[in-house]
């Protein structure tokens, strides 16, 4: 007999925008960020729901790229708050947020290319005792953890099928090996939220596939995944969750199968009013336009 699928934790929350999860991960107030006279980003609240995979969209120039950064710490905003796990981290570095749980990947990838894919991961761990000056001479302090940190990169590379590349230099891979080396490497921090700046841009179609497959496996592992994207494949494919930039305001939320129908959503990606049809008056100005270009001399009729 078959077993019913469990019901999302988003059933019955209302489709619009700045709505209340019932369990966020994270919270945003209030977030305003302009650039001189041009307002990137005023949003009045966000709530991310705990353990889904939402997706941050939006037409060129609506904001989500300068969103991404102000939630990371790569950027910081002229107003507003940020709460995550129920901590208030607002003006945290990218540094404190990673320690924290909360890590990201770049659109155009941060891999360090003069080292070997091993090392690039390793480099992810946190909390190395190594790292400190005087107990970097002490091999003893830091051997142990050292064989540990590099037996779960060994494990999240072969998880990510680049185990054939571990000694090979980053720069020697191809932008999808990048992609997923870039996202191996995040989990090394064990993460509670993961953000993905555009993680299928430039992606060859044949590692598309295994890339969402692996944004998904994330999600089975209780990752939080929040990921920009412009692909609405992408979007309906692997995202429980919808939020809609325009203009650096948040225009829409709710699941893929319901933004998709949204006329504003419609409307900031194509116009608005793009196909709807013409009255009686536009309709008899067009055929007069018509008739004017047919009556001119060198004109010929259709």
């Amino acid at each position: 007999m078959p077993v019913d699928a469990a019901p999302s934790p988003l059933a019955g929350v209302p489709y619009e925008p700045g709505v209340d999860k019932p369990d966020p991960i994270l919270i945003v107030e209030g977030m305003r960020k302009a650039f001189g006279g041009l307002m990137a980003v005023d949003v009045h609240k966000v709530s991310i729901q705990r353990g889904l995979i939402t997706a941050l969209i939006g037409p060129n120039g609506a904001g989500k790229t300068t969103f991404f950064n102000l939630l990371t710490g790569f950027d910081q905003p002229d107003s507003g708050s940020t709460i995550f796990d129920g901590q208030d981290v607002s003006g945290f570095s990218p540094f404190r947020l990673a320690k924290m749980g909360m890590v990201r990947t770049f659109q155009l990838t941060k891999s360090l290319t003069r080292l070997n894919v091993i090392e690039n991961m390793k480099l992810g761990a946190k909390g190395q005792v190594g790292e400190g000056f005087l107990q970097a001479f002490l091999p003893f302090f830091w051997k142990g953890q050292e064989r540990e940190i590099e037996a779960r990169a060994e494990d999240l590379l072969a998880r990510f099928r680049l185990a054939h590349m571990r000694d090979e230099y980053a720069g020697t891979l191809s932008g999808g090996q990048r992609k997923l080396l870039e996202m191996a490497r995040a989990l090394m921090v064990e993460p509670d939220l993961v953000m993905l700046d555009e993680p299928m841009a430039g992606v060859n179609p044949a590692l598309t596939q295994s890339l969402l497959e692996h944004v998904k496996s994330l999600r089975s592992q209780g990752i939080t995944i929040v990921f920009v994207e412009h692909d609405m494949d992408v979007v309906r494919d692997i995202s429980d969750w919808v939020v809609v930039m325009s203009e650096g305001r948040v225009i829409a939320e709710g699941p893929p199968e319901v933004i998709g129908q949204d006329p504003d959503v419609i409307d900031a990606y194509l116009g608005a009013h793009h196909d709807a049809p013409l009255t009686v008056a536009q309709e008899e100005q067009q055929l007069a336009q018509i008739e004017v270009q047919l009556d001119e001399p060198g004109t010929d009729a259709p």
